[in-house]
C-alpha cells in the first residue's frame, strides 16, 4: 500500500504600511484578478492554496494584516509561528519604504533567524510616479540580508516569480540572500495560462 506524505504546510504573513497592496498581491496569486476598488483590511485576514510544484507540493496559508496603526498590536502574534514574512512597500510612496526597517526588525524579534524574510518593491506600473528605484530596494535587501522582488499586483507582473522564490527559499533550493540580478526581475517567465479557480480553502496553483 502507497504511503501518503503529508502536505507541507507553511504560514505566510504579509506586512507592511497601509494601502501598499497586500491584499491585492494576495488577490492576485489566489484568483488571477484586481480590484480596482481599495478597502482597507480590518484585522487579519487568513486564504490558504496548494502549490504544485516540480518535484512536490506545497499548502501555503496566507495571513493578510491591516496596515493601520491601530492594528498593530495584533501582528505579533501571527509572526510568531510563521515561515515566511513577506513585507511590502509601495515604490510610489518612499515613507512606506522607509518603514520597512521596523517591519523587519518585528519579525527578527519574534522569529530571530527561523524565518525567511522577503522584501517586495509593489506597484511597478505606477513607474512615472516612482521614488524608490530597483537598485535601493535591492540595496535595502542586502542590508538586511533578505530576498528581494519588485511586484505589480494590477499588472499581474512577477506575482507567481514571487511565490515560486518563496516556495523555493523554504525548500531549500535558495538561500536567505538570494538577490542575483536575474531573480529580481522575470520578465522572460512564460504565463503558464489561465488561473486555475480558488475557493478560500483553495484550489491548486499550477506555478
Amino acid at each position: 500500500m502507497a504511503v501518503v506524505s503529508p502536505l507541507a504546510k507553511y504560514k505566510l504573513v504579509f506586512l507592511g504600511d497601509q494601502s501598499v497592496g497586500k491584499t491585492s498581491i494576495i488577490t492576485r496569486f489566489m484568483y488571477d484578478k484586481f480590484d480596482t476598488t481599495y478597502q482597507a483590511t480590518i484585522g487579519i485576514d487568513f486564504l490558504s492554496k496548494t502549490m504544485y510544484l516540480e518535484d512536490r507540493t506545497v499548502r501555503l496559508q496566507l495571513w493578510d494584516t491591516a496596515g493601520q496603526e491601530r492594528f498593530r498590536s495584533l501582528i505579533p502574534s501571527y509572526i510568531r509561528d510563521s515561515s515566511v514574512a513577506v513585507i511590502v512597500y509601495d515604490v510610489a510612496n518612499r515613507q512606506s519604504f522607509l518603514n520597512n526597517a521596523k517591519w523587519i526588525e518585528e519579525v527578527r524579534t519574534e522569529r530571530g533567524t527561523d524565518v525567511i524574510i522577503v522584501l517586495v518593491g509593489n506597484k511597478t506600473d505606477l513607474d512615472d510616479k516612482r521614488q524608490v528605484s530597483l537598485e535601493e530596494g535591492d540595496g535595502k535587501a542586502r542590508e538586511f540580508g533578505v530576498m528581494f522582488i519588485e511586484t505589480s499586483a494590477k499588472a499581474g507582473f512577477n506575482i507567481k516569480p514571487l511565490f515560486r522564490k518563496i516556495a523555493g527559499a523554504l525548500s531549500g533550493m535558495e538561500t536567505l540572500s538570494s538577490t542575483k540580478q536575474e531573480d529580481l526581475v522575470d520578465v522572460n517567465l512564460k504565463s503558464s495560462g489561465n488561473a486555475s479557480q480558488s475557493d478560500k480553502q483553495g484550489g491548486g496553483c499550477p506555478c
